[in-house]
């Protein structure tokens, strides 16, 4: 099903309300992916040499794991930033070791525990515009649901993909282990 476009001739994904409060379903999303994301770079640190996986990409003309790393803190910290209504840090994007990228990882995460959850607001309008001067114009919901979301584990996912194919011991315990360890008793 799809809303009334603001657009002649295009589709918007339709937008169900949600009954959550907006912080539940973006900080500690973006938290749990950045801590996982940290963690990966401990690992590939302790099977492959550093500077063999800095500059790796999964294509020509992608951008390079540091890069991935950069673009999903820019999501995350600009998407909690833009949901209350406040600027986002500024965090030049000179990473250049794995030391560096779990520091801004952590410097990430640190600003979006940090919003105050009031502040935060599904209704809050959020207009995105493009060096071009086009762009949208969403509700805070439909911005962190249909642009947000997405664009972050583009780049998350990404990041893993670079890893995974330059060899990196990663698997999907590595992406969800914000979930520990199984909570259900093994079948008899």
């Amino acid at each position: 099903m799809c809303a009334v476009s603001p657009h002649p001739g295009r589709q918007v994904p339709y937008v169900p309300r949600m009954s959550i409060p907006i912080r539940d379903v973006s900080v500690p999303i973006f938290v749990n992916a950045l801590r996982s994301m940290s963690a990966w770079l401990d690992k590939a640190a302790s099977e492959q040499p550093e500077a063999a996986l800095i500059g790796r990409r999964l294509a020509p003309d992608m951008k390079p794991l540091p890069a991935q790393y950069q673009m999903a803190s820019d999501s995350a910290k600009n998407a909690v930033a833009r949901l209350a209504g406040i600027e986002a840090p500024a965090m030049p994007d000179v990473e250049t070791t794995f030391a560096e990228l779990q520091a801004r990882c952590a410097r990430t995460i640190a600003f979006v525990e940090g919003v105050d959850p009031a502040a935060l607001s599904a209704e809050r309008e959020v207009e995105l515009k493009f060096p071009n001067g086009m762009g949208y114009r969403f509700s805070g919901q439909a911005y962190l649901t249909g642009f947000a979301l997405p664009n972050f584990f583009f780049h998350v996912t990404t990041a893993y993909g670079i890893l995974r194919s330059a060899g990196v011991g990663l698997g999907k315990i590595d992406y969800l282990q914000h979930l520990g360890p199984p909570t259900l008793p093994t079948a008899k």
